[in-house]
Order: C-alpha cells, then sequence, then structure tokens
C-alpha cells in the first residue's frame, strides 16, 4: 500500500495525473488451475523432485464434501483451487499471477495524450490473460480513480472504462486493503471514516464503564483493541497530511484517555495522555515510525498492551 501511495504521489509531484484500477476476480482461490500451477512452479521457479510432488500432493489429493442436516454428499475431487485458511494459499496465487506484472509493463504505461487508450489496451489485455489462465474477472466490483492534486481535480477525465463488456465509471474514492484513497490523496474519507468508527467504539464502552469491577484495567485493554487498533492499521500511510486531519485523530485519543480516566470533557489532557502512554507526544510525531500510539506503563500499574 505504501508503494502504491508513493507512486501516486510522485506522479502528482511532477505535475502529472495517476490512475490507479483495482481489478476484482470473482472466487480467485478457487479458480486456480493446479495444473498451470505446477508448471509453473517448476519452469519458472526451479521448483522439481520432492518439493514439487509435495505441492501436487497438496493441491491435487483434496476432496469436498457437502453437509446437509446428517446427510453427507459422496465426496468429489477438487480439480482446481488452492486451500484457504493457510500462509502458503496467498503465496500460490501470487505465483500463479506474476505474469500480470510483466504484462502491464509490456503496456509502457507512461504519461501521454491518449492515455485513456492506453490504459483500456492494458486493460483489455490483462482480461485475456485472466480468461485463458481459467480466472474470472468480476466487472461489477472493479473501481477506477484519477488522482490529481486539488486544483485540477475539475480537469480528470470521466468517461467510463471498458472492462470486458461492461463499462466502469470513475470515482472519487476507493477502498484498497483497507484504506481509503481519495483522487487528491488527501486521505480525508479514510481518516473520517477512522474518526467515526473509534467514537462510535467509545460510545458503547461508555455505556458499560460502571459495570466493570476494574475500569481501569477493562478499559484499558477495551480500548486498545477497539480504538488503538484502528488508529494503528496503516498509519505510515498517513505520513504528510495535513494538521487539521491529524487533530481529528488526535482527538479521538483525547477521548479514550478521558473514558479510561473518568475524566470530564474541559479537564486537561496531557498528563492523562502522559499516565496511560497512550501516545507518544502526540499522533503527528509517531506518524513516521508507522505506529499511531505506544504501549508504556501508567501510574497505576496498568499498560497498555502491544496490539
Amino acid at each position: 500500500m505504501l508503494r502504491v501511495l508513493s507512486d501516486i504521489v510522485d506522479a502528482l509531484d511532477h505535475g502529472d495525473f495517476a490512475v490507479l484500477m483495482l481489478l476484482d476476480l470473482s472466487a480467485a482461490f478457487d479458480t486456480v488451475d493446479s495444473a498451470t500451477l505446477l508448471r509453473r512452479l517448476q519452469t519458472m521457479y526451479g521448483i522439481t523432485g520432492t518439493a514439487l510432488v509435495w505441492f501436487s500432493s497438496y493441491l491435487h489429493e483434496r476432496k469436498i464434501s457437502v453437509h446437509y442436516r446428517g446427510t453427507s454428499s459422496t465426496p468429489s475431487s477438487l480439480l482446481c483451487g488452492v486451500p484457504q485458511g493457510f500462509v502458503i494459499g496467498p503465496i500460490l496465487f501470487l505465483l500463479y499471477t506474476a505474469d500480470l506484472l510483466g504484462l502491464i509493463e509490456d503496456t509502457l504505461l507512461h504519461p501521454h495524450l491518449y492515455a485513456q487508450q492506453r490504459i483500456s489496451t492494458c486493460v483489455d489485455h490483462v482480461s485475456e490473460w485472466i480468461q485463458a489462465n481459467r480466472l474470472q474477472l468480476n466487472a461489477a466490483k472493479t473501481e477506477l480513480l484519477w488522482c490529481a492534486p486539488p486544483r485540477q481535480q475539475d480537469r480528470l477525465p470521466n468517461a467510463a472504462l471498458c472492462v470486458g463488456s461492461d463499462s466502469v465509471l470513475p470515482v472519487r474514492c476507493v477502498r484498497d486493503l483497507g484504506i481509503y484513497i481519495d483522487s487528491d490523496v488527501s486521505m480525508r474519507t479514510r481518516i473520517t471514516r477512522t474518526v467515526s468508527n473509534c467514537f462510535s467504539a467509545l460510545r458503547q464502552l461508555r455505556s458499560i464503564r460502571r459495570s466493570v469491577s476494574q475500569p481501569v484495567h477493562v478499559l484499558l485493554s477495551l480500548v486498545t483493541s477497539l480504538i488503538l487498533t484502528r488508529l494503528d492499521y496503516g498509519s505510515a500511510t498517513l505520513s504528510g497530511v495535513p494538521g487539521d486531519l491529524l487533530n481529528r485523530l488526535q482527538s479521538v485519543l483525547n477521548a479514550a484517555a478521558r473514558l479510561v480516566s473518568h475524566a470530564r470533557k474541559y479537564d486537561h489532557i496531557i498528563h492523562l495522555l502522559r499516565d496511560f502512554a497512550m501516545v507518544a507526544g502526540s499522533v503527528e510525531n509517531t506518524l513516521p515510525t508507522g505506529r499511531a500510539c505506544l504501549p508504556l506503563s501508567s501510574q497505576h500499574g496498568a499498560s497498555v498492551p502491544r496490539s
């Protein structure tokens, strides 16, 4: 995600537009062709002998059965797909689709007068590759985002892009790996949604505050699980955002500290944040490290567990 944002920001810094297209595959893991995958493991990655036999056994010797109301169907062998729920599954899928990178690079996508035509050609090549490798492109969930500096937003293309037999219209915000990206790369939508979700969780915690036996320890654990993890996820992508947006994240931490401390709304917050070590100074100071909060000991003997 950091590489994606870095490439977009680099293009904008050079006065160019950037385009981000998120292609969705239907049942991606379940449609991987096992024979093709094994052939690529052997020819492209040099996996042979016993190791290749292991992969063949892992992919081929699998069966599926449907159990419903005490009755099970006859087991059938799975002819395609990689097992999900294991570490090796995503790795095998990445190896299976590694050719896509070279295919996209061959289109020589660079800023020029006919950028949209070149993108359409690239998408057509990707669609053909997906079909040839027995995968299925889900155009309904495919998203197209044009990016430009705030002052050039009115110059962004608004024409639809053909993906197979469907048309995809540009949007102003997309979500990739749980991170919202705006067309001006301001990260405003991401921060707005994060703050909204955090305050919603804080309201729920406030409603049960008087029902817990050890409020400090319990609330610290709950705040860590429900609030700090949300602020921590993808915090490195917020480096360089305007101070007014960072202040909104800081307001979440302030509210969480008051909740744990049973403090009033207008009580000073600096010593509360220091006591419970919910941040190292402020959100802005922790962004370059990729951490929105640091766990340290508090004066009450409690600590914020690592997320």
